[in-house]
């Protein structure tokens, strides 16, 4: 077992110093920190990836398995580009990993980062777009030691000799170059510190303090600042009326009218001595005090008038929206219509030689088709995208069935054809074993004929000549993936078979 995990691992990793590989089964020293990247099915992002790190070793976990959510199997490297300007090219990194490999899909590397950027990407023709960077500061020996900037200003209206007239609101500002900032607190006249999630308002009259602090994410505490104002009773009178608007809310069709319901919310300023009352009145009734949003369901056109009133007694001018509600559509309970089709060449017997494809359509009047599914012979449901091709040989069943946007589910619907050989054999000496082996491993897959003279192990071909054993794993993983597709294997059987490639020593 060593010899095969180290020609896995030879395979699977191109080791150039400075970082050295370490199995995900060893219990190696632990760097001064840990970066994770991890993957799913998708290939055009990694699915997590760190943004920051200080330099210095560093512990790198590449992780592309099913626990990360990659239940296709699909391969990714993680790789550090070492040729693009502008980057750091002095870590060498290129780990290929798959759910199926030896290690499962989680793979460990030390290297040593030094300041600046670093490029990585997935070096896999097609996974262009798997690309981010890694910005890399100082490690400075201990980590983040400095505390955190933290400042504070005072707005409001001010007399000449600078005191605040009525109110003044504090807004406090920290920054952190380092780890960043991850508490600010504040505290009024001495009081008590609390969290400052937004400016603060004082309002009383007299002499205040305004106190703050910040503390960084790697425990820094910044000294306490402060801040001091005096309030004064404002000078002039509040003689402008607030302002008040209403937005308005709901489905609407494809005439602005809204679908069954709309809702009407109103907001109200006031610079000056502060919003008192909000009023709304509907359809011509009386002013009514407005305390939450009006939900207006009657068919219909409908006017609302609206308007607010200051502390001081300003009144502002009557504001009015006009809006129409009409019923909304009758519920769609009725599913979709879905049938299938099956085209190819044909005997005389009526069977498809070579291949059949099947082509399913569906169609639904009122909300729309939202998924149409098929399931061919014992396989799971799938996602139905486009026409499927089915090459082995035998007697099928294809399953199909759609789903509306309203949820209603059609009748499932099933028709049966026969796929014959079209009398062409690319494999003369074929591999008639009963099942699939690889390397002695039988995975107790059927050795089935795949439609021209072929069978599985024979497209494995376990004895050519590959560079290296992840070469193999990859080129299995091609070969099942397209007999999946055309229907000869399920996901199921791809996996065991995956497998058996991935503990082989072939390439090795």
């Amino acid at each position: 077992m060593p010899r095969r995990i180290t020609a896995v691992l030879a395979a699977l990793l191109l080791t150039v110093t400075p970082w050295v590989a370490t199995p995900a089964s060893a219990a190696p020293r632990a760097a001064a920190q840990v970066l994770t990247w991890t993957a799913d099915g998708d290939i055009t992002r990694y699915k997590s990836a760190p943004a920051t790190a200080v330099a210095g070793e560093t512990t790198i976990i590449w992780e592309n398995s099913e626990a990360t959510g990659n239940t296709i199997g699909m391969p990714h490297t993680l790789t550090f580009d070492t040729s693009s300007e502008g980057y750091n090219h002095d870590v060498t990194l290129n780990i290929l990993a798959s759910p199926f490999d030896a290690t499962n899909g989680r793979h460990q590397a030390t290297v040593t980062l030094t300041p600046g950027r670093y490029r990585y990407f997935c070096s896999i023709p097609g996974h262009s777009q798997m690309v981010g960077e890694l910005v890399v500061t100082e490690g400075g020996g201990g980590g983040d030691t400095t505390p955190p900037t933290v400042a504070a200003t005072v707005a409001g209206d001010q007399d000449p000799d600078g005191n605040y007239l009525g109110a003044a609101t504090v807004t406090v500002t920290a920054t952190d170059a380092d780890s960043g900032v991850e508490t600010v607190e504040y505290q009024v006249d001495d009081t008590s510190f609390a969290p400052y999630t937004e400016p603060v308002r004082v309002t009383a009259v007299g002499d205040h303090s305004v106190q703050f602090r910040a503390t960084d994410q790697a425990g820094n505490t910044s000294a306490v600042g402060s801040v001091s104002f005096r309030i004064v009773e404002p000078g002039e009178e509040d003689t402008t009326p607030p302002e008040v608007k209403a937005a308005l809310a709901g489905d609407r069709d494809d005439d602005g009218n809204y679908v069954g319901t709309v809702t009407a919310t109103l907001t109200a300023t006031d610079a000056g001595s502060g919003v008192a009352t909000i009023e709304y009145a509907l359809d011509g009734a009386a002013f009514t005090a407005y305390t939450s949003p009006v939900v207006v369901t009657a068919v219909g056109m409908h006017m609302l008038h609206f308007r607010a009133t200051d502390v001081a007694g300003n009144t502002s001018a009557e504001q009015m929206s006009h809006f129409t509600v009409v019923e909304p559509q009758a519920e769609d309970t009725t599913p979709p219509t879905v049938t299938a089709t099956v085209a190819g060449d044909r005997n005389d017997d009526g069977a498809y030689v070579g291949a059949a494809t099947v082509t399913v359509t569906a169609t639904d009047a009122e909300s729309g088709v939202a998924t149409v599914e098929y399931a061919l012979d014992t396989g799971v449901w799938t996602a139905y995208s486009a026409p499927v091709t089915v090459r082995a040989t035998g007697a099928h069943t294809v399953r199909v069935r759609a789903t509306d946007k309203a949820g209603n589910a059609s009748a499932e619907q099933s028709m049966t054809f026969t796929v014959v050989a079209d009398g062409t054999d690319a494999c003369p000496d074929s591999d008639t074993r009963a099942t699939v082996v690889i390397d002695g491993d039988d995975t107790g897959v059927g050795n089935v004929d795949t439609g021209n003279g072929c069978t599985i192990n024979d497209l494995i071909d376990e004895h050519a000549d590959y560079p290296g054993h992840a070469d193999f794993v990859r080129h299995v993983e091609a070969v099942t993936l397209a007999l999946v597709t055309g229907g000869t294997l399920d996901r199921r059987q791809q996996g065991a078979i995956v497998r058996a490639a991935a503990r082989s020593d072939v390439g090795a």
